[in-house]
Order: C-alpha cells, then sequence, then structure tokens
C-alpha cells in the first residue's frame, strides 16, 4: 500500500513539473493532484528536491513496460532502437526540458549518480537485450555485453544532453530515430 501511495506522489509530482515547472510547483500541488495527504508526502519525501531522484525510478518503469509490449521474436538490436525511441518520444512529451537539464546537471556534482548506478532496471535490461542478439547473432560479439551496454547509454545521454543544450528546440524522439541507429551501426549483424 505504502508503495502504492508514493508512486501516486511521484507520478503527480512530474505531471505537474511538465506542465507548471519546477520552481512553480509546490508541495500543496502535488499533494492536491496525488489525492494523497501531507502526512503521507512527508512519510515518503523529506522536500521537492527529493523528487530529483525519482528520475531514474520513472525512467526504468516505463522501461519495463516497453519491454513487456515487444515482441520476444523481434530482432535484438531493432528492439534497442525501439526502446530508444519510446523512451525519448516519453521525455519530450513528459519531462520539461529544464528540469531535465538540471537533473542531468546535478548527477555531474552528486556523490552517487543514480542514472549511472548499474543495478538499475535500465542498464540489466539493455545488457539482457544486447546478450540476445550477440547470441542469436544480431548484434556483434567483437565487444562485450558490458562495453555495449555502456556505449548504448552513452549515446542515448548524448543525444538527451545535446537536446537539453538546445532547450528541446526540436524533437527528441525525430533526431534520436535519424541519428541513434547511425550511433550504433558498427554493432548491427546484418
Amino acid at each position: 500500500m505504502a508503495g502504492k501511495v508514493k508512486n501516486k506522489i511521484v507520478e503527480a509530482a512530474w505531471e505537474l513539473f511538465y506542465e507548471k515547472g519546477y520552481d512553480n510547483t509546490t508541495i500543496d500541488d502535488i499533494i492536491r493532484r496525488s489525492g494523497t495527504s501531507k502526512g503521507s508526502f512527508y512519510y515518503h519525501f523529506d522536500s521537492k528536491d527529493a523528487f530529483l531522484g525519482t528520475l531514474s525510478t520513472i525512467l526504468d518503469e516505463k522501461y519495463e513496460e516497453l519491454y513487456r509490449e515487444m515482441d520476444p521474436a523481434m530482432n535484438s538490436f531493432d528492439k534497442l532502437l525501439y526502446l530508444n525511441l519510446k523512451m525519448h518520444e516519453m521525455l519530450e512529451q513528459k519531462v520539461n526540458v529544464d528540469l531535465l537539464a538540471s537533473l542531468y546537471s546535478t548527477q555531474l556534482v552528486a556523490k552517487e549518480g543514480n542514472l549511472l548506478d548499474q543495478n538499475r532496471i535500465y542498464y540489466r535490461m539493455i545488457g539482457s537485450i544486447i546478450e540476445e542478439g550477440q547470441k542469436r547473432g544480431q548484434i556483434s560479439g567483437e565487444r562485450s555485453v558490458s562495453e555495449l551496454t555502456k556505449y548504448y547509454a552513452l549515446c542515448e545521454r548524448a543525444l538527451v544532453t545535446e537536446w537539453c543544450l538546445h532547450r528541446g528546440g526540436y524533437s527528441l524522439a525525430e533526431y534520436s530515430h535519424e541519428y541513434f541507429p547511425v550511433m550504433l551501426e558498427h554493432f548491427r549483424v546484418c
């Protein structure tokens, strides 16, 4: 039960951050939108700033949802492209670009970078798809699974960072659709 309440609060907060911006969203706004109480809010979070650490959780939940929707027989390389495109569509539609830029910058100075945590669902999922692709002969085995997983994450972050630097001045999804396959092409087995 406590997990569901926390998820409601997190979901409401991120919706509001997108709609109103981080600075213009109050704790009372979040409580109202989530249909919870101040007690519930403060049971799970010390402050509004505590939400900045929840982005990786939200992203991982979306990755899990997308993974379940994919056809298991889909080419493993195509699975990687699909996940990237769908995640970048979600970022573009649900996460305010200024807030995303702030979150990325906090990762530069944080003692622990939760976006880089190798135990995240994201890294395990991408690694398992790459391993599957290598076994199927669809992804090159010239590099290890961990090296390719790291490269995949680096390419995704590069596209998002560039988009943030341009303040969302173009479609992240369209840009990713065009350039992410080029970034990974060396690892595709035809």
